[in-house]
């Protein structure tokens, strides 16, 4: 998690927690997407030419990849793997982060007092202290991330309380991590090769030089308790880099993980001024972030476009430094980082997602949601299903919309056309299919935490669709995120939201959440037409068969 003003952020949490589709001649046929017999016009057109032989480019799904999570224990709890699981069937999830893994609840530093045992210093040939580390916790989360198919991005945090140089100096989160730097720059370093070498011999170099380990979170906040913060910090990272490449220079490493995309340049300098590893870059930025923090500029950047301006700093900064080609990993980002109900719980969610990959193709290799899972701890025990949370998933395992918007986009192909409109993404599948993203982005309604459906039909837009080489009569799918679709707040709200639903309400619940089922539609003379109410999300798939 992310933040400047942090204690805005656990005021919010404490306060929390304690339109149809037609063909161009044939009119609607199902009660739940028919308009009425006649609709008024839509408040913006767009239309499409696509040519469905283009040579086009290629489009990795960079969003999907690398997902957001509280903090290491929370691995363990049947709610989270459940949750993965949702996850991982529903989109291209390949990796997970979290906070925490050096934490003391996850029991890595259990002996403390073999924390400075130094074998050489007692006549021994200099290698790390054995066994004085407990790997209990630690390999129980790892191994039930790869039983589900994920991966750990492994980001290296925070202080054990006997490594601490300041033991008192803690983070505000709930679960109070120790923030302060190590009292001993050997025994960090003893700690991290015997972490590394401990995964290579359970899990394989192979299998570990596919992960990413990523040195801390967040130092230029208060999650990094050196002073001064940047080069007490760039410390840290140049021991832990080589403590790490020491046991395999096949492990990947990087960082400097900042809020507010801070430090890159400096970074890299400095990175290339020690010669220290580095084989990628990561930064954070949320959507609600101020152009001060992030670009040291007064004024107002919509949430439409903050988060991809940032990206595309970063990425000119790593075009101008010593290492132009490094990776770019957007290891957090969110339309908020401070718990709004009517942002990240509603509908509004399709749209910014897609919008905000439109504008960031090209600019990074990987961008990871913050977060997957409202199994979450950060502000303490969550009280209800929707407070605004960061996650995809409520509490009990229900869907949100913006999970559903995921689902929807995992179905885009691999090779992206241009279309000629900026609500749209237009790609092609491996088998010749052609799948459409549409949507139309307004402003969320920032009311407070009761969501209010945009007015029906007055501020919708149409799409016309005229598809070039394809055939004329294809046949397709039309999946929708909106108000009236895939939107559990609809009766959650009936239910009066309920702090606490019963078991019965929470089955409702799920099974309210769960994607809408597609429609079908056909084009017609090569045409079709899809009218997308206001933060509404639709996907069309076109077969060619």
């Amino acid at each position: 998690m992310n933040r400047a003003h942090v204690s805005v952020l656990f005021a919010a949490l404490a306060g929390c927690l304690l339109a149809g589709c037609h063909s161009a001649s044939t009119p609607p046929k199902t009660p739940q997407a028919a308009a009425p017999a006649s609709l008024p016009p839509a408040a913006a057109t767009d239309a499409l030419n696509i040519d469905a032989t283009a040579a086009g480019t290629p489009f990795p799904h960079f969003w999907e990849h690398i997902f957001g999570s509280g903090h290491a224990t929370l691995v363990l709890r049947a709610a989270y793997q459940q949750d993965l699981s949702m996850m991982r069937a529903a989109t291209g999830m390949r990796f997970v982060r979290f906070h925490g893994l050096l934490d003391d609840d996850v029991g890595l530093a259990a002996d403390h007092s073999a924390l400075f045992y130094d074998k050489s210093a007692k006549g021994g040939h200099g290698r790390d202290a054995s066994p004085p580390y407990n790997f209990s916790y630690v390999d129980q989360i790892m191994d039930a991330l790869l039983a589900h198919g994920v991966r750990p991005y492994v980001e290296l945090d925070f202080m054990p309380k006997a490594l601490a140089r300041n033991p008192k100096l803690v983070q505000s989160f709930w679960y109070r991590p120790h923030v302060s730097p190590p009292r001993s720059y050997a025994a960090w370093d003893r700690m991290i090769r015997a972490l590394a070498r401990h995964f290579i011999a359970r899990y394989g170099i192979n299998e570990v030089a596919s992960w990413y380990f990523e040195v801390w979170n967040e130092p230029n906040l208060s999650f990094w308790g050196g002073v001064p913060k940047q080069k007490t910090y760039f410390k840290l990272y140049d021991q832990t880099a080589r403590a790490l490449k020491s046991v395999s220079p096949r492990l990947r490493v990087g960082g400097p993980a900042t809020a507010q995309a801070a430090w890159v340049s400096a970074f890299l300098r400095h990175v290339k001024r020690v010669h220290a590893p580095i084989d990628f870059v990561s930064t954070h930025v949320y959507a609600n972030d101020t152009p001060q923090n992030v670009f040291g500029t007064p004024g107002k950047i919509s949430r439409h476009t903050m988060v991809c301006r940032a990206v595309r700093k970063v990425h000119g900064e790593i075009a101008r430094s010593p290492y132009p080609h490094l990776p770019l990993i957007l290891s957090e980002f969110n339309a908020s980082y401070s718990n709004e109900p009517d942002v990240t719980d509603t509908p509004y969610m399709g749209p910014w997602i897609a919008s905000t990959i439109r504008q960031c193709a090209g600019l990074l290799q990987a961008m990871s949601y913050w977060t997957f899972s409202d199994v979450f701890e950060e502000g303490g025990v969550i009280r209800k299903p929707f407070y605004g949370g960061f996650g995809l998933i409520a509490e009990d395992d229900i869907p949100k919309p913006a999970f559903n918007a995921f689902a929807l986009l995992h179905k885009l192909g691999h090779t992206r056309l241009e279309p000629q409109v900026k609500s749209a993404l237009v790609t092609r599948s491996r088998d010749g299919s052609l799948v459409v993203a549409l949507w139309n982005y307004a402003p969320a309604d920032g009311s407070g935490p009761h969501y209010t459906p945009p007015p029906a039909h007055r501020s919708d837009r149409l799409f016309t669709l005229t598809v070039h080489h394809f055939p004329a009569g294809a046949s397709g799918l039309l999946w929708r995120v909106d108000d009236r679709h895939s939107n559990v707040l609809r009766l959650f709200d009936a239910m009066g939201r309920p702090s606490w639903p019963t078991p019965q309400q929470i089955a409702e619940l799920r099974k309210a959440g769960r994607l809408a089922a597609p429609r079908s539609v056909h084009l017609d003379g090569g045409r079709i037409e899809v009218r997308v109410p206001q933060h509404g999300l639709a996907l069309l798939l076109l077969r060619r068969g």
